[in-house]
């Protein structure tokens, strides 16, 4: 029953997926205990700048970080800005922060649960950049509803994002290629595809790294990959 009710991830209230794998090395579960207390996004309250960074700053927000390499890199690359990623699947959680841990990142503010909590609680206008990154793609037509690319998050992310800010999204996945093409042409009014043909969306731009996800679709399954942005008009 559950599998057909209408709506998206804004209005069906649950979380798809693993959030635990295999067991935590002892380093891993020490980084959970020790570390991410400090650097975990308020479970209650906004979600601001200056709140989470002490400072106004450019924040940029990352859906599902997997592993954290994306995120750890644009933190490396921008000093100067608020990283903040959300990730329900502990495994990955532990991975992020052993990048934070071995890069000495004091930018980066992690929760380990639901990407729409906190960006539910980010004001609107104050994202500079949002990063949607190979989702799960729930190929069968009747979990479209719990992709990512649906109308109820889609419009979240242009709220929440200020006028010329950014949203990257990158997929290996024909099937949620297609979705999320129509998804996001029904927002053309408000996000602006940037393009300037089949090259801007078959090769990865400046500043966006190729993450393990991506290199295993590339060279185990041997899947195209795209990669779109779109600009808050």
């Amino acid at each position: 029953m559950t599998a057909h009710k209408e709506g998206d991830p804004t209005t069906l209230n649950r979380l798809y997926g693993r959030s635990v794998g295999k067991p935590l090395r002892a380093r891993q579960q020490g980084l959970v205990d020790d570390l991410l207390p400090g650097i975990a996004v308020p479970a209650e309250g906004p979600v601001t700048a200056e709140r989470l960074f002490g400072q106004d700053c450019p924040m940029h927000f990352e859906i599902g970080f997997g592993s954290g390499e994306h995120l750890a890199y644009r933190a490396d690359l921008l000093p100067n800005h608020g990283l903040i990623g959300a990730e329900p699947f502990m495994n990955g959680v532990a991975a992020a922060l052993g990048h934070v841990d071995d890069q000495g990142l004091t930018n980066v503010r992690l929760h380990a649960g639901d990407a729409l909590d906190v960006l539910s609680r980010i004001p609107d206008g104050a994202l500079t950049m949002v990063y949607l990154l190979h989702p799960d793609p729930w190929p069968k037509a009747r979990h479209a509803k719990r992709r990512m690319v649906n109308d109820g998050p889609i419009a979240m992310i242009a709220d929440k994002l200020k006028p010329g800010g950014e949203f990257r999204f990158g997929t290996d996945h024909a099937i949620y290629l297609r979705h999320a093409l129509m998804v996001m042409q029904r927002f053309s009014d408000r996000l602006e595809w940037v393009t300037d043909g089949p090259e801007s969306f078959q090769n990865r731009p400046s500043g966006w790294p190729e993450t393990r996800y991506e290199k295993k679709a590339r060279e185990v399954f041997e899947h195209e990959v795209w990669y779109f942005r779109y600009r808050k008009r």
